[in-house]
């Protein structure tokens, strides 16, 4: 429920120039995770703004204390996106069926998502310069939109 929380008041009009959110400490960590650790919450917070790990909070810190501790994240939201996108509704469609299918390939985890041809996909990540065997967490935001802009 979180992120889809954080999404729809990124995705709010007018959108919030900061937000300040304290979860735990697991989601604050994939909100600002790079390449490699990337997921589908990481794209989506980073398309909108630059996420920011600004303090822990231990569970001790609540009465009673939860299981697990928390984390407060500042995100500053951009005014355009920080990549070329036309169509946001495609790239985030491209980017769910990229992390619909856990520790797939690419090309696989695509094929099963999108209505496209194994062919069309595989001609899209070569357009991209993107390897058809890599995982959706190795991506980083700009290869999201260089795929999503060759997938048609």
């Amino acid at each position: 429920i979180t992120s889809a929380v954080i999404r729809h008041l990124l995705e709010s009009r007018p959108t919030p120039t900061r937000l300040v959110v304290m979860v735990q400490k697991e989601v604050a960590q994939r909100m600002v995770a790079g390449p490699g650790k990337m997921s589908l919450l990481a794209v989506s917070v980073q398309f909108y703004g630059r996420p920011a790990l600004v303090h822990h909070v231990p569970a001790g810190a609540f009465f009673p204390p939860p299981k697990v501790d928390s984390a407060v994240v500042r995100l500053d939201t951009f005014a355009e996106p920080p990549i070329p996108v036309t169509d946001v509704e495609h790239f985030f469609r491209v980017v769910k069926a990229g992390f619909g299918q856990k520790r797939k390939q690419l090309k696989n985890a695509l094929t099963a998502g999108l209505p496209q041809t194994s062919a069309s996909i595989l001609a899209a990540l070569a357009q991209a310069g993107i390897d058809p065997t890599r995982r959706a967490e190795t991506l980083s935001l700009e290869e999201w939109g260089r795929l999503a802009a060759a997938i048609k």
